[in-house]
């Protein structure tokens, strides 16, 4: 574990998929108020992001039970499901949605997961997002009033505020 603690370990570790250097930083104490934090060398990602975009599902997971919010924003409004839906990760759709996660947020473009996921010709994500979005209907839920914000700014770039 890095001395100096810039907040950025949580990325790289959930960049890499490095689950035990995670829960490392995790337990040490030194890192819960950056669990949120975004970089804005990387259009305001927050470790979750990372772990959603590469498919590290245990990442996820540890970073939820630490606090980690399932539905951030990154620049363009961007949720971690949007980057599971880019990079076709559906484990990692499954996984948050089992978590409570809004896995149907528009970004700032009106793209939905879903839509990502469409562009990047995973079929396989857009048959579940879909089946999720038929199971809303069929359960007459309105969309979310929170569809197109969050609690995130963008300004946002450091730990939980």
């Amino acid at each position: 574990m890095a001395g100096h603690v810039t907040g950025l370990e949580l990325h790289e570790a959930c960049t890499l998929g490095d689950y035990d250097a995670l829960e490392e930083y995790m337990k040490s104490g030194k890192y819960e108020n950056y669990i949120n934090m975004k970089d804005p060398e990387w259009q305001n990602r927050t470790p979750i992001h990372w772990a959603c975009s590469k498919g590290y599902v245990d990442c996820l997971r540890l970073l939820l039970e630490h606090g980690a919010k399932p539905n951030a924003r990154m620049s363009m409004g961007w949720t971690p499901a949007h980057c599971a839906a880019e990079t076709g990760k559906l484990h990692v759709l499954r996984a948050l949605h089992n978590a409570g996660a809004a896995i149907y947020r528009k970004d700032k473009y009106g793209d939905t997961p879903k839509n990502v996921a469409q562009m990047y010709g995973h079929t396989e994500c857009v048959k579940y997002l879909e089946s999720i979005e038929n199971e809303r209907k069929s359960r007459s839920e309105e969309p979310d009033s929170e569809d197109d914000t969050d609690e995130d700014t963008d300004d946002e770039t450091h730990g939980n505020t």
